[in-house]
């Protein structure tokens, strides 16, 4: 197999986004649009990606990284001039280079490997990536000859009334012998009325000069949407969500209300766990199987085991075991680990902590730098106090614990294996495995109090 290269232009302002982002950083269910083009791409075993890149050059390398090479198109002169910007990593190399848009989220690798084949099979110097499009004004047409190659691509406004009734139109991505391509690239002319350089130019100079020009239709016109402005992007956030959620269901899941459901594209979900309405889950999220997560929750970056329960609660950037019981609102927040069989009841937030096997903290606790150790009963309104106004400081509870309600644990402090803490105590220093530890004012009660001091009138 020859090789392979990819050029991914993503060097464009966007200025119909009305954004100060730069527009390949708009995410599409979670993740930037230039990121989903660049991830389809690695899936095709290419030796070189180059992305083109200009206004916030800088953001873009920041987040793909090491992914890709980077070529910089300082002056925005029209899609030909972008790609010319990777002469100097690219040219001269055997192999076929495919040339791809980053505001094109929805395209799929399966699609680009198939224009790969179809490119090797035809004997083509360039193959375009075309559509049928039900609406294709705007779009340049694909005029095929009789043996089905292309004879030319025209453009909406210079097609006549026969020409733009064909609804074959050009998406913008191709395939390219690569030596031809940049051979080709020094030959395009900017004489059109923007002044720019453009590479369909590329395939008028190779059909001129006698080569193979091929086409390969995709089934799905959705997957070549260019988002362009606000009202694309939310268009390609329903057709990308509506594929993660079909992809999950048919693989056993059960998403109750698809409709309502948001599940980033790297997300994975064990069989026959079960999501509710209103739920979101992004960015690294694994969920094993037999779960139930949601109605109204936030999961991102978790990675979460079998049959655990998460009603309306949030979570982020923590490991949660299986047979976990959580919320409702709960709130799991970064660096924490929740071993199996634990409780985080109604309004518990867990911070940076470890929580045992069995242990629970069912209701309107706050835990933070934390190590709870296994069957640790944690009272209501139980705190760790672990901020003194600079640092912060741990708190640790011994295995077989029980903390009991509204009581304060001033860090740094260790609650003994087995140990009692009495209800309403602020422990302020260690306590001794198996033993009690009250820390509170003994009651007194002044009989008659009110009578003598007449506060009834």
């Amino acid at each position: 197999m020859s090789k392979r290269y990819a050029v991914v232009l993503a060097a464009g302002q966007g200025t119909r986004m009305k954004s100060k982002l730069y527009k390949v950083l708009h995410p599409v269910c979670g993740k930037p649009m230039v990121q989903h083009v660049v991830d389809q791409v690695k899936m095709l075993h290419i030796d070189e990606i180059v992305t083109i890149i200009g206004h916030g050059a800088e953001l873009v390398k920041s987040q793909l990284g090491e992914q890709s090479s980077f070529a910089l198109q300082a002056e925005q002169l029209g899609t030909a001039h972008a790609v010319m910007q990777a002469k100097e990593m690219l040219d001269r190399k055997d192999g076929v280079t495919i040339v791809v848009c980053g505001d094109t989220p929805l395209i799929k690798a399966e699609t680009m490997e198939a224009i790969f084949k179809h490119h090797e099979e035809t004997g083509a110097k360039a193959t375009i990536l075309t559509a049928l499009a039900d609406e294709p004004t705007g779009y340049g047409r694909i005029i095929r000859n009789e043996d089905g190659l292309v004879a030319k691509i025209v453009e909406h406004k210079d097609a006549s009334d026969e020409e733009r009734k064909i609804n074959e139109i050009n998406t913008g991505t191709y395939c390219f012998d690569n030596q031809a391509l940049f051979a080709a690239l020094s030959n395009v002319s900017n004489d059109n009325v923007q002044g720019e350089y453009y590479l369909p130019d590329v395939v008028e100079i190779l059909k001129a000069q006698g080569e193979v020009v091929s086409a390969f239709q995709t089934a799905e016109f959705e997957e070549t949407l260019g988002v362009n402005d606000r009202v694309a992007l939310s268009e390609a956030e329903r057709i990308l969500k509506k594929r993660i959620n079909e992809g999950h269901m048919r693989n056993g899941v059960t998403i109750i209300d698809p409709m309502n459901t948001y599940i980033g594209a790297d997300v994975q979900i064990g069989q026959d766990t079960i999501v509710y309405p209103g739920t979101y889950l992004m960015g690294q999220t694994v969920i094993g199987a037999d779960c139930e997560i949601g109605p109204n929750t936030e999961v991102q970056d978790c990675e979460i085991g079998n049959e655990t329960i998460i009603r309306q609660s949030v979570a982020h950037d923590s490991q949660i075991g299986s047979n976990v019981n959580i919320g409702p609102f709960a709130h799991i927040r970064p660096k924490s680990n929740i071993h199996d069989e634990v409780k985080i009841g109604n309004f518990v937030e867990i911070k940076k902590s470890q929580f045992g096997k069995g242990s629970k903290a069912s209701h309107l606790s706050y835990i933070g730098d934390a190590e709870v150790g296994q069957d640790v009963n944690i009272g209501c309104g139980t705190i760790t106090v672990n901020y003194d106004g600079k640092n912060k400081f741990l708190t640790k509870i011994e295995d077989g614990t029980f903390i009991g309600c509204n009581s304060n644990l001033v860090a740094p402090v260790t609650i003994g294996r087995g140990a009692y803490v009495a209800a309403g105590s602020t422990i302020t220093e260690d306590v001794p495995g198996e033993a009690l530890s009250i820390a509170r004012a003994r009651q007194v009660n002044k009989e008659n109090y009110v009578t003598k001091m007449n506060l009834k009138k």
